[in-house]
């Protein structure tokens, strides 16, 4: 595991918290992934012990830099941090020549990276338990590895996962044209109406991401910073291969026996103004998980993590009141989604 070589982004006002390593991670199928860890910043008299190791997943079309505030928000609870970009996107290995295509031919793939991060980045001295923290396409990836055996994590928590997604048109319309246009051979091709612009560049004006115009500002900011230092970290919309892919997940997670494999506590905090992913797909997930729970802010849009200061403080208010939580105060039982405490 090489730790050095990578770059990462940053402008004046933002950049990674000190102290980091970077990392090259090398998946079972080969493909090298970037990521960067943390050690848990302790301090004898307000945090004299690290209370476990996080590892942050994004979510589509995302980055390491992006989430540079939510790990100093990690670091100052008492966590060691871990993250890493999904394969296809950031600076890790893409899938395709066109580097500003998202593409995957199976969300299947990440569980490749997320086995090889936790295995390969996380020492075995570093502070346990070990904790998910996932946004979006994460929360997908990471709700489908915990359904299909993957038990490393004692805790996760759920910023909006893509349980279903927000569609303008009929969701059966929608799949089948997506599967249509696999078949004639367009998998590699953009979705209708798709482009190598991130929606991260686009006015803030209607975007359906945060509320929060500075940070939307910031993130577009690390964008072009990133382009004028020759970093590609950006990716356009997604290929219609990787739809057909998000769309076999999200049957999966919308079958019975999906959430009855999951016994790993789960939080889910979920965006009541969601254009993105559908919110009412989540709650039903959620009422049917063992050993989950979840609450809706009612303001929010999809990026709960970048959304405005009092959104944020309510994310992180649910997330202190779960994690490291303990083993004994978590009685599997049916909760709804009715935005009270969790």
């Amino acid at each position: 595991m090489a730790t050095e070589g990578w770059r990462f982004a940053e402008t004046a006002g933002y950049r990674l918290p000190d102290g980091h390593e970077a990392l090259s991670v090398v998946t079972r199928d080969g493909r090298t992934l970037r990521g960067v860890r943390w050690p848990a910043r302790l301090d004898p008299q307000r945090m004299p012990a690290p209370q476990g190791t996080i590892c942050l997943m994004q979510g589509r079309a995302e980055f390491i830099e992006k989430y540079a505030e939510t790990i100093e928000d990690l670091l100052r609870r008492g966590f060691a941090v871990v993250t890493f970009d999904w394969r296809g996107q950031g600076l890790s290995d893409r899938e395709l020549p066109n580097r500003s295509k998202g593409h995957v031919a199976d969300f299947r793939l990440y569980r490749n990276d997320l086995d090889a991060v936790v295995a390969q980045a996380v020492p075995d001295y570093w502070p346990r338990p070990l904790f998910g923290l996932a946004h979006s396409m994460g929360g997908a990836i990471l709700l489908q590895a915990l359904a299909h055996g993957f038990t490393r994590f004692a805790r996760v928590a759920l910023s909006a996962p893509m349980v279903d997604i927000a569609l303008p048109m009929a969701p059966g319309a929608a799949r089948g044209l997506a599967r249509a246009l696999g078949m004639a051979g367009m998998a590699r091709a953009w979705i209708p109406g798709g482009g190598a612009q991130s929606v991260s560049m686009k006015p803030f004006e209607g975007n359906p991401l945060t509320g929060d115009a500075g940070r939307y500002a910031r993130n577009a900011a690390l964008l072009a910073a990133a382009r004028e230092g020759g970093l590609d970290i950006g990716v356009g919309d997604p290929t219609v291969g990787w739809l057909n892919a998000a769309f076999r997940c999200i049957a999966d997670m919308a079958t019975p026996d999906f959430t009855r494999a999951i016994s790993t506590p789960v939080l889910i905090v979920a965006a009541g103004a969601d254009r993105v992913v559908s919110t009412p797909a989540v709650e039903r997930l959620a009422m049917r998980l063992k050993t989950g729970r979840a609450i809706v802010l009612p303001e929010a849009r999809h990026e709960i993590l970048m959304e405005r200061d009092d959104i944020r403080a309510a994310f992180f208010a649910a997330f202190d009141a779960f994690i490291p939580g303990s083993a004994a105060e978590f009685a599997p039982q049916p909760l709804g989604v009715d935005g009270g405490r969790v």
